[in-house]
């Protein structure tokens, strides 16, 4: 996979500790990477990196994101040959009541991190995660396209613009000369599912915690739409520009949208309604209750256009939407079920899957 090049390579991943950091991890064992972890604390409780024991399988660092001192240190240690960034507040509930937190964290970790890098005297390729709610949403039907106008009306999604904007001055600044050492891309993802994902005022998670206590799962906003995809879609999308990045310097400096296809988007309703098909603890009653809109402004619609994606990484989505809510629902039923007694190999099994299915449809990045 992703021809060997990951394999004994050091690769730092902040945020590691969190869903998407998690499932990142794992994957890049899987691949042979000397892995390295920042993140200032684990997020959740349960969390998939304390159930798959990953903090025994790399070597971890408990450490601010916009800490220069500590991260300035941490790079200096390791120079790695990768690095992945995904440390965030990640919240939109959560940025309404804690905006400075968000933006310093987003924002301020962001420039951090590039300037570390700044100061790095060895090739390293980097891939820095920020969202698809960085563009400036005005709902309509269409995918948003790289090259969109960023905006946000709530702090999250301001920060992620703000994010982007600190990325491209990066490199514009210090990563643009044609003999840089550091390389770079953006990634901008949508809403994704999955097993391990306890993270609050999320839909899966509210809904697999509701519905293993044998009650209802409340939600704002039925008819809100989102590109679900599973969470291994834009992980092998971030994989994917780290490889192709690595070997075209021409790419450095480049964003890429990760996403279902156009016709994969679903309101809340559909996927918790699929969802509830392979959940049998509540037998009487409603599964999902409707109560009142939150007071904070919350998208309806937002898609992204993924055409540059294929054309310059080859790269599409695997899973259709039912496989995608297979896996999810088989993961968190198993927990739920029996604990993490054989969770590691569930996931494992999980990618194997979901690796073999990208080979069956001659996906590049499985060669």
């Amino acid at each position: 996979m992703f021809s060997n090049i990951y394999k004994d390579k050091v690769v730092l991943v902040t945020g590691n500790t969190g869903f998407k950091g998690s499932w990142l991890t794992l994957w890049l064992l899987v691949l042979g990477a000397k892995v390295i972890g920042i993140s200032d604390d684990v997020p959740t409780t349960p969390s998939m990196f304390r159930v798959l024991d990953l903090e025994s399988k790399i070597k971890h660092n408990f450490a601010k994101v916009e800490d220069a001192n500590a991260i300035d240190q941490i790079i200096s240690e390791h120079t790695p040959d990768f690095v992945f960034h995904l440390a965030a507040q990640s919240i939109v509930a959560r940025s309404y009541r804690s905006p400075l937190e968000t933006f310093q964290t987003n924002i301020m970790g962001t420039a951090t991190l590039l300037d570390a890098l700044r100061k790095l005297n060895r090739q390293c390729t980097a891939v820095l995660i920020t969202s698809d709610k960085c563009y400036d949403n005005v709902e309509w039907t269409w995918g948003y396209r790289e090259n969109d106008r960023l905006g946000g009306k709530d702090p999250y999604s301001a920060s992620k613009a703000c994010a982007e904007i600190v990325i491209h001055s990066y490199f514009q600044s210090f990563f643009a000369i044609e003999d840089s050492l550091v390389r770079l891309v953006s990634t901008r993802a949508g809403n994704v599912i999955g097993g391990g994902d306890w993270a609050e005022s999320r839909i899966v998670p509210d809904a697999v915690r509701a519905w293993a206590n044998g009650v209802a799962v409340r939600i704002r906003r039925p008819n809100a739409t989102r590109p679900w995809q599973h969470v291994l879609e834009p992980i092998s999308g971030y994989l994917r520009a780290g490889q192709m990045l690595s070997g075209n310097s021409n790419l450095s400096g480049e964003s890429f949208n990760f996403g279902p296809a156009s016709d994969q988007s679903f309101t809340v309703q559909e996927i918790l309604n699929s969802l509830a098909k392979d959940w049998d603890q509540i037998s009487k009653g409603e599964r999902v209750v409707i109560q009142a809109e939150s007071d904070f402004h919350e998208a309806g619609l937002l898609k992204l256009n993924c055409d540059k994606a294929l054309h310059d990484l080859h790269w599409k989505p695997v899973l259709n939407f039912p496989t995608a809510i297979e896996f999810t629902s088989n993961w968190y039923r198993h927990y739920y079920s029996v604990g993490s007694n054989g969770l590691y190999e569930l996931t494992l099994s999980q990618l194997d899957n979901y690796v073999a299915q990208a080979t069956g449809l001659g996906i590049e990045w499985t060669l």
